[in-house]
């Protein structure tokens, strides 16, 4: 009996003594003068570097994707990403180019092809390069067959590509401003672990999420 006595005056005593703390420390912050309005708040970081991002924008990535498709580049340049602008217009640049001049070739071989239907043999291929006339000309009917089918199928070809290369312009811009928000630093990664079991030899593999706050 004597031990329980103890025991509950000394769980009575502290009780008491916690009480008294909280209403003195309860006192102190009643009494302590509040801060001037025209005080700015001061932030200390201990170890640790504060840093502020940027409000996330969620138009960035629909705005970037529309620019890039009224002016190739420009969703590009809405992003900061200048280096990029040069790359999207040479690649468009080249896949027009090559729409333009195979266009041009197939139109020689079906100008050509339909004057000899017409009964005319005054076509540029019944010339050489001095403009002579020649008896037989340099490509037969045959061939201006084949050659229109080579250059519309390298026609459509280079369309198609151009039209690839105008939407993964679109693409990239879009990505890029979505990237440009993604949170990328140490307080959220996910990293592989592999450990060894001291105890029966054994290994353990899996995957390891940190979130800090």
């Amino acid at each position: 009996m004597p031990n329980k006595s103890l025991l509950v005056c000394a769980f009575l005593f502290l009780c008491c003594f916690s009480i008294l703390q909280a209403q003195e420390e309860k006192d102190t912050a009643i009494k302590e003068p509040t801060k001037k309005k025209s005080e700015a708040p001061k932030i200390i970081a201990t170890d640790s570097i504060v840093e502020i991002r940027a409000p996330i924008n969620p138009l960035a990535p629909a705005k970037a994707a529309f620019y890039s498709a009224i002016l190739p580049g420009l969703g590009q340049a809405y992003n900061k990403k200048y280096w990029k602008i040069p790359i999207v217009w040479g690649a468009i640049g080249t896949g027009i180019y090559f729409y333009v001049d195979n266009n041009k070739e197939y139109h020689r071989y079906r100008d050509a092809y339909k004057s000899r239907l017409a009964g005319f043999t005054n076509d540029e291929f019944y010339y050489d390069g001095n403009g002579n006339k020649l008896t037989t000309p340099t490509v037969t009917d045959d061939g201006l067959e084949r050659g229109q089918k080579f250059y519309r199928r390298n026609k459509e070809i280079s369309l198609l590509v151009t039209l690839g290369l105008y939407a993964l312009n679109i693409i990239d811009a879009n990505v890029d401003a979505h990237l440009m928000q993604y949170n990328i630093d140490e307080n959220l990664s996910l990293a592989p672990h592999y450990r060894i079991n001291e105890f029966d030899a054994s290994s353990n593999l899996g995957l390891t999420l940190n979130f800090n706050f």
